[in-house]
């Protein structure tokens, strides 16, 4: 029989035993033999109620470590027979206690108890501790690992292994399932033909539709005919990625097909658009990154995903479009905006070179033509171009001012141009860019992913020759200008000399007739030579240079870490030379100005430097780029650079 006292039956016995105490003591003032015999059944009584609590307690604690023991019998049961492999580390990480199923599915073959589990698991158990959550093969299956400290004294360890190996088979074929947006367009496909007979035509038709189907051949996908140059394929995840692994060799493809002995006449350029939640969504994707390969030349895939760009080819010059078209339109719509601000200031980028001086210059001056008031913005301390800027400055003494002077003057009205580059953080003034609330970009390199995505206009030509030559062809359709004086004519022309090497690089036909608007306006040719030289000072330093360079992998390196003042004009015209090396088909001088590392890359398009440099951090064009390294030694960036040339 089970002994139970409830607290209410102790208080009202105790209070029982206390009234008939005090009764009796009450009888003790009549007669003692009355207060015997009250009060011996009093302590008869008191004596087995105490005895009997005692009694129900001890009974009481032994049925509750009975209970303990089968609810721990019952846990410890629970957990080695637990659906799921369980096991307990101590505080060095080793085995104290798995269970059944542990056993069964991790470690079949082995003893786990004393093993370290880090070892035996292949993993890190500080990185686990560190996030709760973590995911491993093991087996052959795919856990999701959760650990949880079950001890803080101890330090012990509990971790609880969850087999998700068919979600995470679903998973993998839901992400290789998923549907790419790929648009791709034949570069100048117009231009390319127009002179072809309708059979030639017809010929190149049948080529690259029959290019198109090899294409999506390995593919589950479907393509579609938007015109005569543009196409749209709709491809699963798993088939990009055998795309990506060939390196889209539809572009090398694309570049054989010839006609009648005429090679390299079809280039393509696709943007695909991969990750994102809708179908919608990749196609806006696919069309940045159709943008961004004809921005940077075409011939190319660039893969656009919610975390940036990666390209593909690239190898081939862009096109030149004959067709002034874009000019005229661009030159029309800058004088309306010109027109409607109060005033206008041109910039380039940091060290202005000959090209950005030039065309700045050459822009604010015909600005200033058309009646309203124009600045061309430069640094007069740190620049490439001093000859040319002292020469501009003291024919037209307030045509160049200061960053300082133009961040004082400029208004919320103010129109800023930007000439011979696209990337903000190259430009001369950041506080001006900042200031701006309408800006205009005219420039000729190649596109890079942190271009200027607010302007107005974005006037970009990347088959041009020069910012220059781009100026020249708008300036001509300014209304009121008439002609341009043989200052800024010179000027203008040694912009476009410079990024042609003398019309030998990346000169077509519209070069040219740049170069003979500017002849016919007093630009002399000699004058023009006369902003190329240096001093017999530079003249040593850049032999010296050219004299240090090594041929790797058919690239001529050069490399010097003294930091000369001068060094940012000699380390250009090395790198130019070294191009007339046989067999040399890039140059690459590396060279140091304060805590800074500079590359500056020449090719003669053999090679595509940008995409060299980009792999870097910096960029450029496919024949002249160049990066800035920050916290390297030039050993160091010379390493860097083999390691990027090497990486095709």
């Amino acid at each position: 029989m089970k002994r139970k006292f409830t607290l209410g039956f102790t208080i009202i016995s105790a209070l029982l035993i206390l009234s008939s105490v005090a009764s009796a003591l009450m009888l003790r003032e009549y007669s003692n033999k009355e207060f015997l015999v009250a009060i011996i059944p009093i302590i008869i009584f008191s004596a087995v109620l105490i005895t009997e609590i005692i009694l129900s307690h001890k009974a009481s604690v032994r049925y509750t470590a009975k209970l303990n023991s089968y609810i721990n019998e019952a846990e410890n049961q629970a957990l080695y027979c637990f659906e799921n492999p369980i096991v307990i580390l101590g505080q060095n990480k080793e085995i104290l206690w798995c269970n059944k199923e542990f056993d069964a599915q991790i470690i079949p073959e082995e003893e786990a108890v004393g093993r370290d589990a880090g070892k035996l698991l292949n993993l890190d158990i500080d990185k686990l501790i560190n996030s709760g959550v973590e995911k491993a093969e093991i087996n052959g299956r795919i856990y999701k690992i959760n650990c949880v400290s079950v001890n803080s004294i101890d330090n012990m360890i509990y971790l609880s292994f969850t087999d998700i190996s068919e979600f995470a088979e679903l998973l993998g074929k839901y992400k290789r399932t998923r549907p790419t947006v790929a648009l791709m367009v034949i570069d100048n496909y117009e231009d390319v033909l127009q002179n072809f007979k309708e059979s030639e035509k017809a010929y190149v038709s049948a080529a690259i539709q029959t290019l198109l189907e090899d294409f999506m051949s390995i593919t589950t996908g479907i393509l579609r005919k938007l015109d005569d140059d543009k196409f749209i394929a709709i491809i699963e995840n798993q088939h990009l990625n055998e795309i990506i692994g060939s390196k889209f060799n539809i572009l090398d493809n694309a570049r054989n097909i010839s006609i009648g002995g005429r090679d390299n006449i079809i280039t393509f350029s696709i943007g695909v658009g991969r990750d994102g939640e809708t179908l919608e969504e990749n196609e806006t994707y696919a069309r940045q990154a159709l943008d961004m390969c004809l921005g940077r030349g075409g011939d190319q895939a660039a893969i656009k995903t919610e975390n940036g760009f990666r390209f593909f080819g690239g190898v081939a010059k862009g096109v030149e479009k004959k067709s002034k078209a874009k000019s005229r339109i661009i030159s029309n719509a800058l004088q309306e905006i010109i027109a409607s601000s109060d005033s206008v200031y041109v910039m380039g980028h940091r060290f202005a070179d000959l090209d950005a001086v030039g065309s700045g210059a050459g822009l604010a001056y015909a600005i200033r033509k058309l009646g309203k008031e124009a600045y061309f913005v430069v640094d007069f301390q740190k620049n490439l171009s001093q000859t040319l800027i002292e020469k501009i400055d003291s024919k037209y003494p307030d045509l160049i001012i200061s960053p300082e002077e133009a961040e004082s003057t400029f208004t919320s009205e103010s129109l800023l141009i930007i000439v011979d580059t696209h990337n903000a953080e190259l430009v001369e003034s950041k506080k001006l860019f900042n200031m701006a609330n309408q800006k205009v970009v005219i420039d000729h390199h190649r596109k890079t992913v942190n271009f200027i995505n607010d302007a107005v206009i974005f006037h970009h030509e990347p088959y041009a020759s020069s910012a220059s030559e781009m100026v020249t062809e708008i300036i001509q359709y300014f209304k009121k200008l008439n002609s341009i004086s043989q200052t800024i004519a010179e000027a203008l022309l040694a912009g476009i000399m410079l990024d042609t090497k003398n019309f030998v690089m990346h000169t077509g036909v519209r070069t040219f007739e740049a170069a003979a608007y500017l002849r016919k306006n007093g630009a002399d040719t000699i004058n023009v030579k006369g902003f190329f030289t240096s001093s017999i000072d530079a003249y040593k330093k850049k032999s010296a240079l050219i004299s240090s360079a090594e041929i790797i992998d058919n690239c001529a390196v050069a490399l010097t870490e003294a930091d000369v003042p001068d060094i940012r004009i000699i380390a250009p015209q090395a790198a130019d030379e070294l191009l007339g090396i046989q067999d040399v088909k890039a140059s690459f001088v590396i060279y140091k100005t304060g805590n800074i590392i500079n590359i500056s890359a020449r090719s003669l398009g053999a090679m595509n430097v940008q995409i060299i440099m980009e792999r870097l951090g910096g960029g450029g064009h496919q024949t002249m780029a160049a990066v800035q390294l920050e916290n390297k030694s030039a050993p160091q960036a010379k390493q860097m650079l083999i390691d990027a040339i090497n990486s095709d």
